[in-house]
């Protein structure tokens, strides 16, 4: 694994390449001091993060972000994508390039892959901050009901067949589909502008961007965030979008409860929010991240 010096921009953010097991990984970092690193969520990349990143570094921070593999301009090779893989790439990440204790803050799959962290190599972390969490990378069979489960078994088969896969996904894909469905997660749509379409369609255009998307969509939920928190021993800030569709508010109930026993968990919703508070009310969330990390413990 070496880093590559080169860089483009997006935006405000310089990204560089970075060779992990042979695939390029696309990276962006701004400022010094403590290291956080950003995790994306499904389908997103670096740029999701790009309201919050200089607002962090700004007040003294080392921020990082990476585009998880298959997303955004990293490589998409034609693997099992499992949140184990992306758990693999980010330690290897941190012991690249931080190795020191750091706080991770993930959206939605970066959020159960940050508790991932925390739990499966403590001595990675100083600290975790999940918003809007996911609770598994997909549905697992026993949450959902007889009838959505003879559905989604058989959306998981049109979504991997030679024929129907790359139809749907060119479906899915078009900008005008995926401005309708941030509409649906976000509750603000003039938060749901030209340059975020833009940049959740481009990595779509992506050779193997079908397959991935197949791969990820057939791939096991991986641990639950019911099966990590008992062996977190790192505080943990949690903010949720309280309008979100996705990962509604009332599978927040288990950091609530936490947070009432333990003052190691804090929690905070966000009205008039959705799936991605981080990106549609960056000022509450970069706020509340700004607090909880000035009074986090010195690791």
């Amino acid at each position: 694994m070496v880093a590559i010096q080169t860089t483009n921009t997006l935006g405000n953010l310089e990204k560089h390449p970075w060779i992990w097991q042979g695939y390029k990984i696309c990276y962006t970092v701004q400022g010094e001091g403590q290291p956080l690193v950003l995790i994306h969520g499904f389908g997103a990349s670096v740029g999701h993060w790009r309201k919050n990143i200089p607002v962090l570094a700004a007040q003294g921070y080392r921020v990082f972000a990476l585009d998880l593999l298959g997303f955004g301009d990293s490589e998409k090779p034609v693997l099992d994508y499992t949140l184990e893989l992306w758990e693999q790439q980010l330690g290897d990440f941190w012991q690249e390039f931080i190795q020191v204790p750091t706080v991770w803050v993930g959206n939605s799959i970066g959020g159960l892959l940050s508790l991932m962290l925390l739990t499966d190599h403590p001595e990675m972390g100083r600290g975790g901050v999940l918003i809007n969490c996911a609770g598994g990378l997909n549905h697992r069979p026993d949450e959902l009901n007889f009838p959505l489960r003879v559905i989604m078994g058989t959306f998981t088969k049109v979504v991997n067949s030679q024929i129907t896969g790359p139809f749907l996904f060119n479906m899915i894909r078009q900008k005008s589909r995926i401005r309708n469905t941030l509409y649906q997660v976000y509750c603000d749509r003039t938060a749901v502008t030209d340059e975020l379409v833009e940049m959740l369609y481009r990595p779509s255009c992506d050779p193997n961007a079908q397959k991935v998307f197949a791969s990820i969509l057939s791939a096991p939920p991986g641990p639950s965030p019911q099966a990590l928190l008992p062996h977190l021993n790192h505080p943990l800030l949690v903010l949720w979008g309280e309008n979100d569709p996705w990962t509604p508010i009332q599978g927040a109930k288990i950091y609530q409860q936490l947070a009432e026993c333990q003052d190691s968990v804090t929690f905070h919703s966000i009205p008039r929010a959705g799936h991605c508070p981080h990106d549609e009310k960056p000022e509450q969330v970069n706020q509340f991240i700004s607090q909880w990390l000035q009074e986090l413990p010195e690791s």
